[in-house]
């Protein structure tokens, strides 16, 4: 099977209805094997190149009078296009809130009607021609969708209030009529005003990226579009503009706003990178010494090498996902839909028996209907529907505006139901580099001496601990210089020696120095040595010609947020902290100890970290895993959750996480999990609005007890409270 993607984007914002509508339809094309529409215009779809193409994919979409403004395959082939066809657009007399308008004058034509059928001395014929006209303002676009449905042999919610509002002026209710299309149109408008304020945190992602950046070409500043902009382009970023490409910095030192890509509320000082000359990938490169495109750039200029085009950039793969995160469901959302599958049949059934009723009850044939379209209203599962869209919608949106970029309902909703989590080591709780941690000088040698000797030597080597040694050597001895060392030579799994001022080094471990000497290593460094190891770091002994120097000892320290990230989450509940790593199970444990890891497992392959998360599994029922979504990524897809941080330099987390913390830090961790609690509570909430309105209604209206009127306010009412109570996740707080 030749799979193809596409994500497409439609001018129209839908509502839910319709956009399962639009699945339900385009699921029985030929060829089309999965197809998720959001509320907010994004199609994504998956299809079979051998039995159907892009172009009659589109032509399908068309057809349903919907405006396409982009379509992206994700087989890198972008093709955008404008077109025609727009529901509604003929309509769109008073801009994107006409529906809004025409509800609001429905709804002075039906007050003014109703306030005017109490006066004796008034013509009735006034009061109820300001009812048919409040019908017809209030029903326009239902009467619209209602027909396009009816032309494709659908029987949708539209047309069923439609049938009720036509059917109550049949009997002469001409006022019951035009209040239920008020409300209908006016429930509609409002939820779809309410839904905006939701997309805007999304949209306005797109604009946050300049249009134009300034380059540098012979020498020269030129303005050009950024969808210009090549690899390797110098673009100038002058103080207080947005930076228009991700890249490197090569000259000026500024700090940079990264709040609206990572979710970091402070700054980040930038500064040139020393060897910007080859870095080619973003993801290699230091936070310091890398931009994105769409931040702020503070006080000082900053010229900058691009290394990601427009269309490739952290920003504009963040808005892709972001979109394509609208799609996905929720399992709360799959149950409520299987759940309508069955339902909505149910109902208009039991509304054709209530149409008949007078046959065997004595009531009239007029009182058998309008009860029947009391209890269709009544029933009709408006609220339901957009339950938990809304609040996937609200929390997706609320999520990337902090840095968190959350793929879809499931992640949503499983995150806040966690166990356990579990995390990487290296590069998760720790910085991932190897850090100088302790110079200690032996007898009468001073620790300048020692660090001299250090830099000298570990200079000429290519190790990772080496250049570690050598940086913080040098910062701490401000920089003095220091003669060089010659004839480095490795010895193997034991360490290495070098010639210096005249004399022979010795760098390594303690197998090297009992080789050399014969002996054991003097007990006072063996202790200290040993009690370095314990606590994670990776000891070496310095020894010049017959004589120990002293000790040098490197760790990769854990980062500076850790130790309050995992107390926040013991606080929310969070009583299992698992730490996953290779190194052996002294450092693991000396390591948790200082952050407040609860169970620290070491001495683990790759293998071994996949096995661990399911046990995890099984003791805790769901468990998340935390890494950087390259080596870790077995573990993370076996995890309920798997969360990536530091996705703003990697593709591959972006691509492979549920969800990923762009910035390169766990400080949004405990936000994440907070929102995602948050998000399911009011799942829930809405879902007893919802459910608990129609068991209320259906049985007043089956009795009589009350008629179109109440039903309607009800009906319209949860619908505006389920998506308004969605909204409040706008403003999460952890």
């Amino acid at each position: 099977m030749n799979t193809n993607k596409l994500q497409i984007e439609i001018e129209k914002i839908q509502h839910t209805r319709k956009a399962r509508r639009m699945e339900r339809i385009l699921e029985r094309k030929k060829g089309v094997s999965d197809v998720s529409v959001s509320t907010s215009g994004v199609i994504v779809m998956k299809w079979d190149a051998d039995q159907t193409n892009q172009s009659s994919i589109i032509e399908s979409i068309e057809k349903l009078g919907l405006n396409i403004v982009n379509v992206e395959n994700y087989n890198d082939h972008v093709d955008k296009k404008e077109d025609s066809h727009n529901t509604h657009s003929g309509l769109r007399v008073l801009g994107e809130n006409t529906e809004l308008y025409f509800a609001v004058f429905s709804g002075v034509c039906w007050v003014t009607g109703f306030v005017l059928s109490f006066f004796s001395s008034i013509d009735e014929s006034i009061a109820t021609t300001l009812f048919i006209i409040g019908a017809a303002f209030g029903g326009v676009f239902t009467f619209i969708t209602a027909g396009q449905d009816l032309l494709r042999g659908k029987f949708e919610i539209d047309f069923l209030m439609l049938f009720a509002a036509i059917g109550a002026a049949v009997l002469g209710k001409w006022g019951e009529s035009a209040l239920l299309l008020f409300l209908f149109s006016l429930g509609h408008a409002l939820e779809h005003y309410a839904m905006r304020r939701a997309r805007k945190s999304i949209s306005a992602l797109s604009d946050l990226a300049p249009p134009v950046a300034l380059v540098k070409r012979n020498g020269e500043l030129t303005q050009v579009h950024i969808e210009q902009l090549e690899l390797g382009d110098i673009i100038v970023v002058k103080p207080n503009t947005k930076i228009a490409a991700d890249g490197v910095v090569t000259n000026g030192t500024s700090p940079v706003n990264q709040a609206a890509i990572t979710g970091e509320s402070v700054p980040v000082d930038k500064r040139p990178s020393t060897n910007w000359q080859s870095q080619n990938e973003v993801k290699k490169l230091l936070s310091e010494h890398r931009v994105f495109a769409g931040t702020m750039n503070g006080s000082g200029v900053l010229e900058i090498k691009v290394l990601k085009r427009a269309k490739d950039s952290t920003l504009s793969r963040l808005i892709t996902l972001v979109k394509e995160a609208e799609t996905q469901k929720s399992p709360t959302q799959h149950l409520t839909d299987r759940f309508e599958k069955y339902y909505v049949p149910s109902v208009l059934v039991t509304v054709m028996l209530l149409m008949l009723a007078f046959l065997v009850i004595n009531e009239t044939f007029e009182q058998s209907f309008y009860r029947a379209m009391s209890v269709l209203i009544a029933a009709s599962p408006c609220a339901l529907a957009i339950s938990t869209p809304s609040a996937v919608l609200a929390g997706i949106a609320r999520s990337a505006r902090q840095g968190v970029l959350i793929k879809g309902g499931r992640p949503l909703e499983d995150l806040g139901g966690i166990g356990a989590i579990a995390f990487d080591k290296t590069g998760t709780l720790t910085e991932g580099r190897p850090t100088l941690t302790h110079a200690i000088p032996f007898g009468a040698i001073t620790k300048a001496h020692l660090l001299k000797i250090a830099v000298a030597v570990e200079a000429l080597s290519d190790h990772p601990l080496a250049a570690a040694i050598v940086e913080a050597g040098q910062q701490e001895l401000g920089g003095i210089d220091i003669p060089e060392a010659q004839n480095l030579k490795a010895l193997t799994a034991r360490g290495i020696q070098a010639n210096w001022e005249g004399s022979l080094i010795h760098i390594g471990n303690r197998r090297l120095f009992e080789e050399l000497t014969g002996k054991k290593v003097p007990q006072e460094i063996d202790l200290k040595m040993a009690e370095l190891e314990t606590g994670g770091h990776t000891a070496m002994i310095v020894h010049q010609d017959e004589e120990y120097m002293g000790i040098i000892s490197v760790m990769d320290i854990a980062r500076p947020e850790v130790v309050a990230t995992l107390a926040t989450l013991k606080k929310m509940g969070l009583k299992r902290m698992v730490m996953l790593t290779g190194d052996n199970q002294k450092v693991a444990d000396a390591i948790a100890k200082d952050i407040g890891i609860t169970d620290p497992m070491g001495s683990l392959l790759p293998e071994d970290k996949v096995n661990a998360i399911e046990q995890l599994k099984q003791q805790e029922g769901s468990v998340a895993m935390v890494g950087d979504g390259v080596n870790d990524a077995p573990a993370m897809a076996k995890s309920t959750v798997g969360i990536a941080m530091g996705a703003a330099g990697s593709d591959v987390a972006l691509e492979t996480a549920d969800i990923a913390l762009m910035a390169d830090k766990l400080d949004n961790l405990p936000f994440a999990i907070g929102l995602s609690r948050k998000a399911k509570q009011i799942i829930k909430q809405n879902l007893v609005i919802s459910l608990g309105m129609v068991a209320l209604l259906v049985p007043l209206t089956i009795m009589g007890t009350i008629a179109i009127g109440p039903a309607v306010v009800g009906h319209e009412g949860s619908t505006l409270i389920v998506v308004m109570n969605a909204l409040r996740l706008l403003r999460y707080e952890l």
